[in-house]
């Protein structure tokens, strides 16, 4: 078993003390300037290549869709002339 921290202890433990917010944000910034943001290019390029890849599963989907319909109606349908 693991002699972790985070599994040591119970939940019911009333003795730790809770962050307060200012150092909770100050946290979070910290946490945020550590972050390797994109750069514009980079967010440009990631952008076009998830659109197209939506779109083409929307082509898919839509395709899908309708040769299913088309072809549930060709079953069912039948020759409505008999």
């Amino acid at each position: 078993m693991s002699d972790s921290k985070a599994v040591r202890g119970s939940r019911d433990s009333s003795t730790e003390k809770r962050t307060s917010i200012p150092t909770f944000y100050r946290q979070v910034i910290a946490e945020l300037r550590k972050v390797v943001w994109p750069t514009q290019q980079q967010l440009i390029t990631y952008f076009v290549v998830v659109m197209a890849f939506v779109i083409f599963m929307m082509a898919l989907v839509a395709g899908l869709d309708l040769a299913f319909g088309k072809l549930i109606f060709a079953v069912f349908a039948g020759n409505s002339g008999q």
